[in-house]
């Protein structure tokens, strides 16, 4: 009798987990299906399209001719943020660039970017502190995408951390769909856009030097919203690449170790 008694109650337990799944499931589905304002436009789809040469002109640009790499004039803390639903791991090109300049090069030590949570943007804020701390100096914030967003949030609350922001491709401007990734935000991060749980005046620039990399050619996020407006970040530089690009392509790689240097 105990036994069927156990039984019931876990699969009772069972069952309420299972709706709750269900009910989670349907509002984040709701979520991807709302409707794009009228007025907002993301990048056009022959631009989408064009993130599919990403590796191809990442192979033309790395057998130009470049000089060999010169040592930095002085070594920075930096620390690398990925994009949306990505590792680490896609930026490597990009800090081993920065390593070979003779920066010292991190990540953000949270894995994979699903969207921010409060736990995990906390979780963030301590990192940078710590790492300020063990490197005797403020670090540099590299934000590809959605990392932007983590990077500017994170120099407005702890600008005695941060020495300068430089964002990659971040939808920190502007109407906050008008890029082509907003549905697949709102069902992964289980959120709007417009309700963030971190940071809710984006295009506000943070206190501490901050640099927007945009592409005319991105194909997820409308270069105007990653380009930003004057008063919304120090300066703009637009790069030649695809969104994917600015993870890895020479040509971002290069620009880096000159903004890093001159701050």
């Amino acid at each position: 009798m105990f036994n069927l008694h156990e039984r019931a109650a876990g699969l009772g337990q069972a069952t309420a987990r299972l709706s709750l799944l269900r009910e989670e499931i349907a509002r984040r589905g709701s979520l991807a299906l709302q409707p794009r304002p009228a007025d907002v436009r993301g990048p056009k789809w022959q631009a989408l399209l064009g993130e599919l040469r990403t590796p191809v002109e990442h192979w033309q640009a790395s057998r130009r001719n470049r000089a060999m790499d010169e040592q930095a004039p002085e070594s920075r803390a930096v620390m690398l943020l990925p994009g949306f639903g990505t590792h680490p791991a896609r930026m490597k090109p990009l800090r081993i660039a920065l390593e070979a300049a003779g920066h010292r090069v991190s990540d953000w030590g949270l894995g994979f970017n699903f969207g921010p949570t409060e736990d995990r943007f906390d979780r963030l804020c301590e990192r940078v502190l710590t790492m300020a701390r063990k490197e005797g100096e403020p670090l540099v914030l590299v934000g590809w995408s959605l990392g932007g967003i983590f990077a500017r949030e994170v120099a407005k609350r702890h600008p005695e951390a941060v020495r300068l922001v430089v964002t990659m491709g971040t939808p920190f401007s502007g109407d906050r769909r008008a890029n082509n990734a907003w549905r697949a935000y709102q069902l992964i991060a289980g959120h709007s856009v417009d309700e963030p749980p971190i940071g809710q005046d984006m295009a506000a620039k943070p206190p501490v030097p901050t640099v927007a990399l945009w592409s005319a050619r991105d194909g997820i996020v409308s270069p105007r919203s990653s380009c930003g407006r004057k008063g919304e970040r120090d300066l703009a530089i637009p790069m030649r690449c695809t969104h994917l690009g600015f993870a890895a392509h020479p040509d971002v790689a290069a620009m880096l170790k000159r903004l890093v240097a001159a701050y």
